[in-house]
């Protein structure tokens, strides 16, 4: 298990700083300080690393945003927590971001696929907790949950572009009265 952390480590480093198709499993093997065969044992090819990598780290997204919206019953702090969620995802260390949101693999099926899966299980997660407190059928509430996913995504990785120009507390403080302002329009079933 130390030693899949371990090139795990090494790959995400590899794969951020240059891509998928620019890595090289000789480069990730080097920095895990590991040969090639070993590296080879874990990991059948370059593109099942990867997907090892990107699992781990959208599965991760998913549990913040799960964590997120579990943490209260009260709506609009679940629509700050779920902000939050999103910009401590983008902002964390080692830039696991970029693999699940900025992927140069994203046309690939099994890249897409995992990417939508996380994206749907998210707005799913959401959407839930809009049909359960409001009167909009779950094809309305699903469509907002995924709307809520998207203004988290986009807006975190364009704050984070500027160099964290906005102190990040603040930037999802705004999004977060964004997105409640539009929310809570929807009347409560309760």
């Amino acid at each position: 298990m130390a030693r899949r952390r371990q090139l795990l480590g090494a790959a995400q480093e590899v794969f951020v700083a240059q891509g998928y198709h620019a890595a090289a499993m000789d480069e990730i093997a080097e920095r895990a300080g590991v040969s090639k065969p070993v590296l080879y044992q874990h990991f059948p090819g370059k593109l099942e690393l990867y997907l090892a990598l990107l699992d781990e780290h959208a599965e991760a997204l998913v549990n913040t945003v799960r964590d997120a919206l579990e943490s209260t019953s009260d709506n609009r702090t679940r629509v700050q927590a779920s902000m939050q969620a999103f910009y401590d995802f983008v902002a964390g260390e080692g830039e696991a971001y970029r693999l699940v949101f900025e992927s140069d693999l994203r046309n690939v099926a099994p890249v897409r696929a995992r990417v939508e899966r996380a994206n749907h299980q998210c707005a799913e997660m959401i959407a839930r907790v809009i049909q359960t407190d409001t009167d909009a059928p779950s094809d309305e509430a699903y469509l907002l949950g995924m709307g809520l996913v998207g203004m988290a995504e986009v807006s975190a990785r364009y704050w984070l572009s500027q160099h964290r120009a906005i102190p990040k507390d603040t930037a999802e403080k705004i999004i977060a009265r964004l997105a409640w302002r539009g929310i809570s329009g929807f009347p409560m079933t309760n």
